[in-house]
């Protein structure tokens, strides 16, 4: 019976993206080329409705039938909100002020549903104090809900990145809320892989790093070092946009503009393919996430963390040699 329910939640988004994919293309919603794109040819977006309502209708089974901690369960439907505004974005671009208000507003109610950070373990101190920690999740939700859509660029990689996430929570953590994830995101990417028949657009982007932010805190509560297992999970995606900000930043750069400077941007530009890409990141993924069978609750996780960092930083700096950052 249960398997029956994630093969349903599977073929509902994978139906759904279809159906998005063929009404977009008769109404013209299609996400044109620009300064940033990877791509060349007008492509349908919006299938990122597929990925939410999927999603939200496998959190509410998991509610219903109480395999899901209900602080967690209000804490990730709020992430409804950020679907139902980037929605409209994707289709009328509303104002980077009123998106960051929103962004905020659902930053704030998340962590409420969570009821704040406890602590924040930096391995040489650690950071109980409430005002402190809650000013962390802040930033970090606003963070990961950027920068999933900064790398939503090439073809499978978002949503990729998603499948790896979900199934390598479900190994270590063991909870079911990562398989309906993984489901959901897996009927979209099947018309998202390359060649992308449909993009999943900012409603599917912006919720995607909502739902990573909030696992992050919410393990973070339950056990203070996963917060560590998140970082190195989320390196490839967190390390490449954060990098590329501060040096763009360095550059005295419009920071709002479009650009493609991000390491997977560049490698395509020298010749790689969006499958090639895809691939490669997900075994860098791989290569950081293999430890953690053995490390997860290890006291040296911060250590292992900035090893891999500098394996990222390594990585890049290869990249930057290929097509140097300019």
């Amino acid at each position: 019976m249960i398997f029956l329910i994630y093969l349903a939640l599977f073929i509902f988004s994978f139906l759904l993206t279809y159906f998005i994919k063929n009404y977009a293309i008769k109404k013209s919603l299609v996400a044109i080329p620009n300064d940033r794109s990877s791509h060349t040819v007008p492509t349908p977006h919006g299938g990122g409705i597929a990925i939410a309502l999927s999603w939200f209708f496998g959190l509410g089974y998991l509610y219903i039938t109480k395999n899901i901690d209900p602080t967690l369960f209000y804490a990730l439907s709020i992430g409804i909100v950020i679907s139902v505004i980037s929605y409209f974005d994707d289709l009328f671009e509303i104002s980077p002020k009123i998106r960051l208000l929103v962004q905020s507003g659902v930053a704030l109610g998340g962590i409420t549903a969570l009821g704040g950070v406890e602590k924040i373990d930096l391995w040489f101190a650690v950071i109980d104090n409430s005002t402190v920690t809650g000013i962390f999740a802040f930033f970090l939700i606003i963070w990961f809900i950027n920068l999933y859509n900064f790398l939503d660029g090439i073809d499978g990689y978002a949503g990729s990145e998603t499948l790896f996430l979900a199934l390598s929570g479900l190994i270590i953590f063991g909870d079911d809320h990562f398989l309906v994830l993984s489901v959901a995101v897996s009927g979209f990417l099947v018309w998202n892989w390359d060649k992308a028949k449909i993009f999943m657009g900012d409603v599917g982007s912006t919720l995607l790093g909502y739902t990573i932010a909030i696992f992050t805190l919410y393990y973070t509560n339950q056990e203070s070092s996963n917060l560590w297992v998140w970082l190195i999970l989320f390196g490839v995606f967190w390390f490449d946009a954060t990098l590329t900000l501060l040096r763009r930043y360095r550059n005295k750069e419009e920071l709002s503009q479009a650009h493609r400077k991000h390491a997977y941007q560049r490698i395509i530009q020298t010749g790689w393919s969006h499958q090639k890409t895809v691939i490669s990141a997900m075994l860098i993924n791989l290569v950081g996430a293999f430890p953690l069978l053995w490390l997860s609750t290890s006291p040296f996780l911060p250590f292992y963390c900035l090893v891999y960092c500098m394996l990222l930083y390594i990585i890049v700096h290869i990249i930057d040699k290929a097509k140097p950052f300019s």
